[in-house]
């Protein structure tokens, strides 16, 4: 047993079950033993591997992404550039490299990287040391000076599939919570006694006794957050995950050494997910305009397949096999092109995100 698996079931011993967002919050962020305080998550030597490290074309991309929404929104002379869990840096070092030949986009751009870690700050700060950056430990730092009063222009990779969700099973008489307890000296999911909930009854009407649901209430509250920001000074978000629109059945997950194992087994040492429900996400960010597409498509869309030739003249052997693998994990429909989704919200009087049928 970890330690932190240990404080765990001291913890239920004495206050009873929690729920899973509870057990998810203990796992990835206790300070002394929590996955992403501890451990290097990404790449090679780490858990999973990210589009922005799977290849340079995919921070390129969603660079131009930002550069011509901010051209098509008048190229405000300040505005907030803003990325939400940046990892190690590296997307918003290939952003700032592909936009540096758009005239004023630099000048105007005020940086910020949304990070709670000291360890991924340090790991950003190296990336990142050329440019004026600037760090904030969540969101609420976008409402308030330097920030409050200019354009928002916001992104996130793989940020919402790691926030806390709760699972409910609808029964008969309400529902009834999904929970993480013990048996036998073990962690074990159990249920609680069944509920009512009006929430739960209203967006799940239709759907019959035995039905499994997650919601993520954090992701609703960031979302309204910045909607509301958008809304009152243009700007535009931009999002990528795995997930669908509309969310239903078991996702709750760990990887490890870029496998799947037991969410139970070893907590702190895994990485803990599950999918996101784009469309729960875009009714949050009412009155935005939602936009949404699989990732295969907004990159082609783009002109990813342009930009891998591009790269590809003068490589050869092992360079140009690494190259196109790279180009199909991104794009193909068995890899992350169609597990993988993209949502862009803008405000209506704005042209349409380019990239979006």
């Amino acid at each position: 047993m970890t330690a932190l698996a240990a404080q765990i079931a001291r913890r239920i011993h004495e206050n009873g079950p929690m729920t899973i967002a509870e057990y998810m919050a203990e796992c990835l962020l206790d300070p002394r033993f929590g996955y992403y305080t501890t451990r290097p998550p990404f790449g090679r030597e780490g858990d999973f591997t990210t589009a922005p490290e799977i290849s340079q074309m995919f921070g390129e991309l969603l660079g131009l992404w930002l550069a011509q929404s901010w051209l098509d929104q008048g190229a405000p002379g300040r505005f907030c550039l803003a990325e939400i869990g940046p990892g190690r840096g590296t997307l918003m070092a290939d952003i700032l490299r592909a936009t540096r030949g758009v005239p004023g986009f630099h000048a105007a751009a005020q940086v910020i990287l949304i990070e709670a870690s000291p360890r991924l700050r340090a790991l950003q700060a190296e990336r990142l040391a050329p440019h004026g950056i600037g760090w904030a430990d969540d969101i609420s730092a976008l409402s308030q000076p330097p920030y409050a009063d200019l354009p928002l222009f916001v992104l996130g990779n793989e940020f919402f599939d790691a926030l806390p969700i709760r699972q409910f099973i609808k029964d008969t008489g309400g529902w009834r919570e999904r929970l993480v307890g013990l048996k036998d000296g073990a962690l074990h999911f159990g249920l609680s006694d069944s509920s009512p909930s009006p929430a739960l009854d209203a967006a799940f009407s239709t759907d019959a006794p035995g039905t499994l649901v997650e919601i993520c209430p954090q992701a609703g509250a960031i979302m309204a957050d910045l909607a509301r920001h958008i809304t009152a000074r243009g700007g535009a978000a931009l999002f990528v995950d795995y997930g669908d629109w509309g969310s239903k059945g078991d996702t709750f997950q760990a990887v490890r050494a870029h496998g799947f194992t037991d969410p139970l087994d070893d907590p702190g040492m895994a990485d803990l997910t599950a999918h996101v429900d784009f469309r729960a996400l875009a009714q949050a960010a009412r009155p935005l305009s939602a936009h949404y597409t699989t990732q295969g498509a907004f990159l082609a869309a783009l002109g990813i397949a342009a930009r891998a030739a591009r790269l590809a003249q003068g490589m050869t052997g092992a360079a140009l096999e690494n190259h196109q693998a790279a180009y199909h994990r991104l794009t193909d429909a068995q890899e992350m092109g169609s597990l993988f989704k993209v949502l862009a919200l803008t405000r209506p009087d704005t042209p349409p995100p380019p990239g979006f049928a």
